[in-house]
């Protein structure tokens, strides 16, 4: 649970440093949401097959 918290917590503080020097995304909204779909599948994967 403390590494959901921790990744949580980083890409908040990611997003607010985006957000504070107004830097655009290099993706479109919809392919970074798939991409993080896919790490959030390929991370659960493993934990599902044990």
């Amino acid at each position: 649970m403390l590494t959901y918290a921790a990744i949580t917590g980083a890409g908040l503080v990611v997003g607010a440093m985006y957000a504070l020097l107004r830097v655009r995304s290099p993706a479109p909204p919809l392919v970074a949401l798939t991409g993080l779909a896919g790490m959030l599948i390929g991370y659960g994967i493993p934990g599902a097959l044990t």
